[in-house]
């Protein structure tokens, strides 16, 4: 496993996060038994950064995280947020992470966290975000509730605008750096290293875009974008080498990004992860995705309050 420096934090997180949305059956029923086998076998591989929610599952999630992890909680780093809760369900009030990083604390089975984050903060009111729940979370952090604090959200450029005008250990972009879009790199990755943040990424294979299994019905990519996974599936296989190993390779080859945090609940999913550390990428076929993919190139779609998000273009606000 490779590891490397989380910001100015003094976490040296592994390259491969175990994201553990699924584990709240997020994509389908999962076995909690076998879940607690992945999270054991992703502690034995040298993945020791975990990222939960109590988002993810409706709580379940970090319930089920909390039970893996007892006796090996010394072993890891430990990430969970707040502000997002049930469907549709959003709080960034300052009394409400107060009281969200307790509950936490309690499904998760322990006295604090390594990282709390104010989930998707598009979806916040862009005042009570800066005003509330990011004070809320580094008097988290003050109360020794949570090491360190930061964000996470979908727009990058409205997680850029928001990390400059605070002061954090850390930001998450999902969906923002794969195959299909590099965003991040514009605004981002340029500020992490002015600021000091460390910047993690998730979502590499962009809600199973990017690998052979079905995709979500609720997966929003534009159609055009979807409609690529089996022209990319085939072409990776007359390589002899499957979607998902290229995704992932390609996202753990950035070198301003700590962590790249992927779903998982088996211990398959485990072994196939860890196994793309040591996967070279054939020669010539990213050139050809990228031919593939230039049509459509950072297509994403709008989530949050449309005053959170913006083009490339900073004069207009049209979404994508």
């Amino acid at each position: 496993m490779e590891y490397r420096q989380l910001g100015q934090t003094d976490m040296q997180v592994s390259v491969i996060g175990f994201g553990a949305s699924p584990l709240g059956d997020v994509f389908e029923v999962t076995d909690e038994k076998e879940g607690f086998r992945a999270v054991h076998s992703a502690i034995d591989s040298g993945i020791n950064f975990f990222d939960v929610a109590p988002f993810y599952g409706d709580t379940l999630a970090e319930k089920r995280l909390g039970n893996a992890l007892l006796a090996k909680r010394n072993n890891i780093f430990l990430a969970t947020k707040c502000c997002r809760y049930g469907n549709g369900v959003f709080d960034f009030s300052y009394n409400r992470v107060l009281t969200s990083i307790d509950e936490s604390l309690q499904r998760l089975q322990t006295d604090y966290v390594d990282l709390l984050q104010v989930h998707d903060i598009e979806f916040g009111d862009r005042e009570q975000v800066l005003n509330e729940a990011i004070p809320a979370v580094l008097k988290a952090k003050e109360q020794g509730k949570a090491r360190y604090v930061g964000f996470s959200g979908l727009p990058v450029r409205y997680l850029a605008e928001i990390a400059r005008q605070v002061e954090v250990d850390t930001v998450l972009s999902w969906g923002h750096y794969t195959l299909l879009d590099d965003e991040i790199n514009d605004e981002l990755v340029p500020l992490s290293q002015q600021k000091g943040f460390g910047l993690m990424n998730a979502a590499p294979l962009m809600q199973r875009i990017l690998s052979d299994a079905p995709v979500p019905v609720w997966q929003n990519s534009p159609q055009p974008v979807k409609d690529l996974q089996p022209v990319l599936i085939h072409l990776c296989r007359d390589y002899g080498v499957a979607l998902s190993d290229v995704a992932i390779r390609f996202a753990l080859d950035h070198p301003a990004i700590a962590t790249t945090i992927i779903g998982m609940s088996e211990q398959r999913h485990v072994a196939q992860n860890v196994r793309v550390l040591d996967f070279k990428t054939p020669n010539g076929l990213l050139d050809k995705i990228a031919e593939l993919v230039a049509p459509v190139k950072n297509r994403m779609w709008f989530e949050g309050k449309p005053e959170n998000n913006r083009s490339a273009d900073p004069n207009t606000k049209t979404i994508k």
